[in-house]
Order: structure tokens, then sequence, then C-alpha cells
């Protein structure tokens, strides 16, 4: 999605009317498409941050098990 945005722009810069490249980007940022696209994009965008995270919480929460797990390993080896 994140490249496919410079793409639409650029395809909405062809179609607009204006002679001037600062008047086409103009046109191609402000139309419904590429608004919709960002929208999309920032949909997106949310949901792998909040699949990161969850991932960064999980890695943790196994570390700590290996940790607690070793740790217990250590004690049951030194009691006997």
């Amino acid at each position: 999605m994140e490249e496919y945005r410079k793409t639409l722009k650029a395809m909405l810069m062809k179609q607009s009317p204006a002679k001037s490249s600062a008047e086409q980007e103009r046109d191609a940022y402000a139309h419904d498409d590429y608004k919709s696209h960002l929208d999309g994009l920032r949909v997106a965008v949310e949901a792998e941050e909040l699949l990161r995270w969850r991932m960064v919480t999980d890695q943790a929460s196994v570390e700590v098990w290996r940790s607690t797990e070793a740790s217990n390993r250590a004690m049951d080896r030194a009691t006997k």
C-alpha cells in the first residue's frame, strides 16, 4: 500500500487538467481516491503496529518463562 500511494499520486496528477506540476500535485492530494487510499493505509499501519506490539509482548513473556524455568532447574540441581 505504501508503494502504491506513489503510483496513485502519479496517475491522479496525469488526470489533472492543470498545467504546472505543483497544481497537478495539489489536485492529486485533494482527490477522493487518494484520500481513500490514505485512510486504508492508516488502518493497515494501525493493524500492523498492533500485531507487532503483541508479538513483542509475547516474546517478552516467553523470555520470562525461559528465565523462570532456568532458575527452577538451577534450584533443583542445588538441592540434590
